[in-house]
Formats: C-alpha cells, structure tokens, sequence
C-alpha cells in the first residue's frame, strides 16, 4: 500500500494533465495562426466563445439577433421552437467559422499583406472586441448550458481501478470523464495537424507564407487561400475547445479570457510548434496543480492565478523561443 499523502499528490498531477490538456486545446489556434501568418492572433479566446455561442443558439433553436430585433420591431420572439440535434448543430458551426474566416480575410486580412507584425496584432485585438459584441447581439450575453452528449461526473472505471493502491481511506483517483474525452480528442487533433503541417502540400505553403509574404506571392502560393484555410482550422480548433470548456463551465463571455491562460502555455511550448502546445500545457496544467497542492497551503493559497505566468517568465528569460520553439537568428 502507498502512503495516502502520496496518492493524493498523484491525483493532483492527473487532473493537472487534464487541465493542461484543455489549455492545450485553445493553445493550437494560436500556433496555426502564428505558423501561417507570424502573427500573435489575440482574437483565438473570442473565436472559442463565439463558436461555442453559435453551437448552444443553433442546437437549442434560438432566433439570432432575437433582442435586436424585439427591440426594432416591438415583438416578443425568441425561439424558432426546436431542438436541432448536436451533430447537426456543430456541422452548422463548423460552417458559420469557415464562413467567418472567409469574412476576416476579405475585409481585415487582405488588406494587411506584407504589414509589420505589430499591425496585424493589433487588427486581432479589434477583430476580438468586435466578435464579441457581435456574439452577444447575436446570441444573448447570459450564461448557457452546452449539452451535445459528452459523458461528464467521475470515472468509476478509474476509480475501482485506483482505489487497491491505498489503504481504507483512499477511494480511488478523481478523473472526469469529460477531461479523458478531452485528452483523446486533443491527441488526434495533434497528430492531424502535425501531419498536415509536415507533409501536405498546403502546409508547405502555409509555412512559406509565414516566412515571406512576398516571396510566397511570387512562386505562385495564393496567400488568400492559405489565409482561409489556417483561420477556418483555427475556427474548427476553436469549436472544439469551446464545446470542451463550455461543457464543463458554461458557455459564458468570460470564457474568452481563456486565452491569457494559453500565453504561457505557448511561450514554454513555443509559438511556432504543434507538439510544443500540447508538452506546454501539460506542463502548465501540472505545475499550477502540484504548486497549489504543495506550497499553496504555506503561502495562502490561490497560486494557480499567478504560477503559470511566473513559470512562463523564467522561460522567457533562459530559454525565449521555447522548448521546441524555432530560434530566431538575425543577421546584420
């Protein structure tokens, strides 16, 4: 039998690598992003809010722009009185995000090209006030409940499993089953991605599109194409951690400050490298976990706020480009 205090701090680290997993998963966008363009997009928090906005209003048949238009027009209308199944409904917004990427390179993107970086930051950081005063005209700003049929509560599997390491008042591993959910589906996303990243003949173009916009225009890569392409998958990227955060939380405004959490999961994996968000995050989502659990008590508690962002400081000081991370160098 293992010392209880042990297991204890075995299950913190678990639910740390669960954790980790879902920060990891708002973390990709920002890599895509930043792998096709060179470019921090700040808007990625507001694209999971807003995708997940969509999903709840689409599957439970809410009529958009509803208080705009009672307001307008004087009506008291607010559902279409039907429930749409959820496959259907994350279909529909897998289509409502690739008809927003189209949007965002027609009227933002395109008229940026060969802009300093620090532009089309700036362009993401209106783009992600614009879209989320949109979604609440759109959508309504209170707090909705996202169902599309993830198991939720505790695994009783990992449970019974867990429970004969310790002694009589251990009862086994706490482990929701939405985070194990989380963690498969965020291991195909890498894998998928990594591999159309590497060896798909669109991901050698997004990659020469990050390098040189220029150049990439001259040897014939449509950096149009290439735009739509990386922000419809940062959008279905987006969906995905929407649905696992608002499953878990609610599907709430404040869902887009997610994306400050993904920073240091990006600066310890690095802005440039798929498999670096997902290493980042867990070791993120661990850290925070064994922090509070170890030292937490001494020094009041509450260090899962600020850990993260300390942890990622000291990277940024010993090691700026991340663990797998490209380093930059500049010839002069």
């Amino acid at each position: 039998m293992m010392p209880d205090q042990f297991l204890f701090a075995v299950e913190v680290m678990i639910n740390g690598l669960m954790a980790g997993v879902l920060y990891a998963l708002v973390a990709l966008g920002f890599v895509l992003i930043f792998k096709a363009s060179g470019i921090f997009n700040y808007a990625q928090g507001v694209l999971a809010l807003f995708a997940a906005l969509t999903l709840v209003g689409l599957q439970e048949g809410q009529i958009p722009f509803a208080h705009l238009i009672n307001a307008t027009l004087g009506t008291d209308v607010h559902h279409f009185g039907w429930q749409m199944p959820a496959i259907l409904a994350i279909l529909l917004t897998v289509g409502v995000m690739i008809l927003l990427a189209i949007a965002i390179e027609r009227f933002i993107l395109k008229h940026l090209v060969n802009q300093e970086p620090i532009i089309l930051f700036m362009a993401t950081i209106g783009l992600a006030y614009f879209l989320e005063g949109f979604g609440d005209v759109m959508w309504g700003a209170d707090v909705k409940t996202l169902d599309v049929g993830l198991p939720q509560g505790a695994s009783l599997w990992v449970e019974e499993k867990s429970a004969v390491l310790g002694g009589e008042g251990f009862y086994g591993f706490f482990v929701d089953k939405l985070d194990i959910v989380a963690a498969l589906v965020a291991a195909v996303l890498v894998i998928s991605l990594t591999l159309f990243s590497q060896y798909s003949k669109q991901g050698r173009a997004l990659r020469a599109v990050a390098d040189d916009h220029q150049a990439a225009l001259s040897v014939g890569i449509s950096l149009r194409f290439i735009w739509v392409l990386v922000w419809s998958i940062a959008g279905f990227v987006a969906l995905v951690a929407g649905i696992m955060w608002g499953a878990k939380s609610g599907v709430q405004f404040s869902l887009s400050l997610i994306a400050l959490k993904a920073l240091p999961v990006l600066m310890l994996g690095g802005f440039t490298s798929i498999p670096g968000a997902i290493v980042g995050g867990l070791i993120i989502g661990v850290g925070e976990k064994l922090f509070e659990f170890t030292i937490g008590p001494m020094i009041g508690g509450a260090t899962e706020n600020w850990f993260a962002y300390v942890l990622a400081l000291i990277f940024l000081v010993f090691r700026p480009q991340g663990l797998f991370g490209e380093k930059i160098i500049e010839r002069v």
